[in-house]
């Protein structure tokens, strides 16, 4: 998946090989699969290690970066960011600041991840998976929905991609991330971290609620997280909030943990692009808790600037702004 949305992002930008381009991801599990099969093997038969040493290499967090790089016959330097649910949003993020601290030009980054049986055991064992579809910001949901997939985005200075003449799909006017130190897995109940996320990307843009068209929201459909997204929202919001249209694109595809935020990237620009709002597909009576309306079915809509959350487990919290090009 990771190799695929490499090769449409390659493509559409009309990269070639040779280039010195940073390359930063966003991950949860890696190549978590490759060390299943390795512990599965070394216990049914301990005295054969034949492929052992391959699925080893193949563990390594950087493997699936450097395949990326032999791929595509490019070099520099590589980033692997893992932190939870938010790694795909802060891998952008970070390319983003490398860009404009000056240290690159242009930046190939997203998100990857795919379900195995140690993700699924560990989300199954905190009692968060729902038997039904993930309802987000739904009065009755009951748990999230585990989706696997990896996004892919070429970020230039705007000068550079000017030079090389390219079709300019949307800017990234902000970033911000915040960590607490609340609880392992659950959300800082206020969601005051969540809160100063969205305060501090848009005081770094110069934008205020107002200004925000459309909020791709975390919203796993989880009991806590939705309630606590929530209140921040409402609180980072305010009269802005009655008005604001929220959606989590998870009830469609499942949540993808490490690629997550730079899925949720590519649905905030294709808002942008597009002028319409994403639905949740699920959504049948909306929590009271929500002080903003969920989009529940495709609409036309006039959306210059949108915010995308990530929040993941240990209290790491990521918000992005883009804007539409013209």
């Amino acid at each position: 998946m990771l190799l695929l949305a490499a090769q449409e992002a390659w493509s559409h930008a009309g990269l070639s090989p040779g280039e010195n381009l940073p390359l930063v991801l966003g991950t949860t599990s890696g190549g978590m699969a490759l060390a299943e099969i390795y512990l599965r093997h070394a216990i049914c038969s301990p005295q054969s290690r034949r492929q052992q040493a391959t699925r080893v290499i193949n563990y390594q967090a950087q493997r699936q970066a450097l395949d990326v790089c032999d791929a595509f016959g490019f070099s520099g330097p590589i980033t692997v960011i893992s932190n939870a649910c938010a790694s795909g949003a802060n891998a952008i993020g970070h390319a983003w600041e490398l860009l404009r601290a000056g240290h690159a030009e242009q930046a190939l980054t997203g998100g990857h991840d795919a379900l195995c049986q140690l993700t699924f055991a560990g989300f199954d064992s905190l009692q968060v998976i729902s038997p039904t579809p993930c309802r987000p910001f739904d009065a009755r949901r009951d748990g999230l929905s585990l989706g696997e997939g990896a996004a892919i985005l070429v970020l230039e200075t705007l000068d550079h991609a000017r030079r090389r003449g390219v079709e300019i799909l949307g800017e990234i006017i902000s970033y911000a991330a915040a960590t607490d130190t609340y609880h392992l897995t659950q959300p800082q109940p206020q969601g005051d971290t969540a809160f100063t996320t969205m305060k501090a990307a848009c005081a770094r843009a110069d934008i205020t609620p107002e200004q925000v068209d459309y909020l791709n929201a975390h919203g796993t459909a989880t009991p806590q997280n939705d309630s606590t997204e929530a209140a921040a929202i409402n609180r980072w919001a305010g009269g802005r909030a009655a008005t604001l249209p929220v959606s989590s694109t998870k009830a469609s595809i499942g949540h993808l943990l490490g690629a997550a935020g730079a899925v949720e990237a590519l649905v905030c620009l294709m808002t942008l692009r597009e002028q319409w709002l994403p639905p949740e597909i699920t959504l049948s009576a909306t929590d009271p808790a929500c002080g903003f309306p969920i989009v529940s079915r495709p609409t036309d809509a006039r959306v210059n600037v949108a915010l995308s959350n990530s929040f993941g487990f240990g209290g790491a919290n990521a918000t992005l702004i883009f804007r539409r090009w013209t």
